[in-house]
C-alpha cells in the first residue's frame, strides 16, 4: 500500500464515521446554538485535538493496552461515563434555571456568551480523551493504513489529521447552519432563554444516555 492510497482509503472510512451522529455532534451543536459560533468551533477544535492524541497513542502502540487489558479499559470507561453523566446532569440543572440565575439578564444570553472559549475547548478535548471507544477504533484501524517502512508515529498523526480535517469540515457546516438558525429565532422574537433551556435539556438527556451506554458497554 502506497502513501496516497493509504490516505485515500482511510479518508473514506473516517468520512463515513464522521457523518454518523454521536456525542461529538451533540456537543458541537449545543455549543454553537447556546453560546455562538466561536464556542462551537472551540468545542470542535478540542474534539479534534483529542483525536490527534489518540492517533499518536495508537501509532505508538499505547492504546493497544485498551484492547488487551480489561482493567485499563474498564477504568477509562468508568471515568468517561462518570464525566458524561456529570455534564448531562449539570445541563439538566441549568435547563431548570432562568438566565438570570446564571448571572445575566433573562433573555440576553450574556452569561452564556461571557464563558471563556477555553472552557468549550477543554470540554471537547476531555470528552474525546475519556472515550475509550475512540482509542479502540484507532488501534484497530490505523495499523491497516500504515505502509511498510513508514514511521508509525508520523503516519498515525497524518491519518488522525485527515480525520480531523474531515471532522472540522463537517462541524463547520453544522456550526454555520446552527448560527443561521439562532439568527432566525431572534428574528422571530423567540426568547433566547427559553431556547437555551430547551437545548440544555435535550443535550443533557443525550449526554446521560451516552454515559449510561458507555458504562454498560463491554467494548
Amino acid at each position: 500500500m502506497t502513501l496516497p492510497s493509504a490516505l485515500a482509503s482511510f479518508a473514506v472510512v473516517a468520512g463515513l464515521l464522521t457523518l454518523i451522529p454521536g456525542l461529538d455532534t451533540a456537543l458541537v451543536l449545543r455549543s454553537a446554538a447556546a453560546r455562538g459560533r466561536a464556542h462551537g468551533f472551540a468545542t470542535a477544535l478540542g474534539i479534534n485535538t483529542g483525536a490527534l492524541c489518540w492517533g499518536a497513542a495508537a501509532a505508538c502502540g499505547a492504546t493497544a493496552v485498551l484492547t488487551v487489558s480489561q482493567e485499563a479499559y474498564l477504568g477509562l470507561r468508568i471515568a468517561g461515563a462518570a464525566y458524561l453523566l456529570w455534564l448531562g446532569v449539570g445541563m439538566l440543572r441549568a435547563a431548570g434555571r432562568p438566565e438570570a440565575a446564571l448571572g445575566g439578564p433573562v433573555g440576553d444570553g450574556s452569561a452564556q456568551a461571557a464563558a471563556p472559549l477555553s472552557h468549550s475547548y477543554r470540554r471537547g478535548l476531555t470528552t474525546n480523551l475519556l472515550n475509550p471507544k475512540i482509542g479502540v477504533f484507532y488501534t484497530a484501524m490505523l495499523p491497516q493504513f500504515i505502509p511498510p517502512h513508514a514511521s508509525h508515529l508520523a503516519m498515525g498523526l497524518l491519518l488522525a489529521l485527515v480525520h480531523d480535517v474531515e471532522g472540522m469540515a463537517w462541524f463547520s457546516l453544522l456550526i454555520l447552519g446552527t448560527t443561521r438558525l439562532r439568527a432566525a429565532l431572534r428574528h422571530l422574537r423567540l426568547r433566547r432563554d427559553a431556547v437555551r433551556r430547551a437545548l440544555d435539556a435535550v443535550t443533557g438527556v443525550t449526554l446521560i444516555g451516552f454515559g449510561v451506554e458507555l458504562a454498560l458497554s463491554e467494548r
